[in-house]
């Protein structure tokens, strides 16, 4: 299968800037997976699609200031963005300057805080902090939210709250890019999903700046996914086995939720699963668990358009994003939403 096949024409002033004022106030376009019907409707009624006793799976992951604007000892500027944090003093990242960066470099911040340059691997490196500082300090004094590069703004203090699911939990910290699916709830469409008997569980899947690599081998085959970090436990894997047995639906909210459960599934039965992931779900794809999906739109000839044409077919998809941009939705991590059933 050709990347080419999953490619579209996207005008740019469709590309989302910025957040609406109300999370919930976003549309939805819900897409039949069988028939390739579509219907336009408001995030909010989402409610109405969702059935007592379906189940729907979250990913809780805290996005972290990832982006840390600096200055190499030799007086250049240059930012380090925070792939992964490995420990208080370790993190792999990529660095972006001028000039390439040597490794032994030392990197530095206002006041005291530095970091050196101890190892490369593959497109990243990998960053110590010295003098005892931890990066979570780093991060909290000199980082900025992470925004995805077709944001072309800086990202603002507004961000450091829309950039992030109400539900994300601060003892899950580590993506360097919002599930953006879960950006379209608030607290209170999530009390009146409850109220209505809708289950709800949590994943973990820290998502990583892989997301944003392009496909770059014609034969999608030959694509090597990124490594993600994940957790699905035990409770998550029972809700998951009784929701089937009763014969509702698991609606995953976002693609990152669909990789965690498949993951854990990947024998045929889901099972606690806590490690890396390099899943790649292209169509062909047999899916084990998820019965639906929530999730926003996705770049051309990404990985995810991949995914989301394997669960409602490649046709089906293109159909849908052909009358998403006639009817002027709104794309990517701030923009607008799917359903997919």
């Amino acid at each position: 299968m050709k990347k080419k096949d999953f490619d579209f024409t996207l005008p740019s002033e469709l590309i989302a800037q910025e957040p609406l004022p109300d999370r919930s106030a976003s549309r939805l376009l819900k897409l039949h997976k069988s028939t390739g019907q579509t219907t336009d409707l408001q995030f909010k009624d989402i409610l109405c699609e969702l059935n007592p006793g379906d189940l729907l799976v979250f990913n809780n992951t805290k996005v972290i200031p990832a982006r840390l604007l600096a200055q190499k000892s030799t007086g250049g500027k240059i930012e380090v963005f925070i792939e992964r944090v490995l420990n208080e003093q370790q993190a792999k990242a990529l660095l972006k300057s001028n000039k390439s960066v040597k490794l032994g470099s030392t990197i530095e911040f206002d006041g005291m805080a530095k970091m050196t340059v101890t190892a490369k691997q593959g497109m990243f490196y990998l960053v110590e902090t010295i003098n005892g500082h931890h990066l979570s300090d780093l991060m909290q004094q000199h980082g900025h939210m992470p925004l995805p590069p077709y944001i072309t703004r800086e990202a603002d203090s507004h961000d450091d709250e829309r950039y992030q699911t109400v539900y994300a939990d601060n003892k899950q910290t580590g993506a360097v890019a919002a599930p953006t699916a879960g950006l379209h709830f608030d607290n209170d469409l999530l009390a009146q999903i409850e109220a209505k008997g809708i289950q709800s569980a949590f994943v973990t899947l820290h998502v990583g700046a892989g997301t944003f690599q392009p496909v770059k081998t014609d034969e999608i085959e030959s694509h090597q996914m990124h490594k993600e970090w994940l957790s699905v436990d035990q409770q998550v894997c029972d809700l998951v086995k009784q929701t089937h047995a009763k014969g509702c639906r698991v609606i995953a909210v976002g693609t990152t939720a669909v990789r965690c459960l498949e993951t854990a599934a990947a024998n045929g039965e889901i099972e606690p699963f806590v490690g890396d992931t390099q899943i790649f779900i292209y169509p062909g794809y047999e899916f084990k668990i998820i019965d639906g999906l929530i999730t926003n739109f996705h770049l051309p000839e990404s990985t995810l358009v991949m995914l989301v044409s394997s669960l409602a077919g490649r046709k089906n998809i293109l159909a849908a994003y052909q009358h998403a941009i006639d009817e002027q939705y709104r794309f990517f991590s701030y923009g607008d939403a799917m359903l997919i059933v």
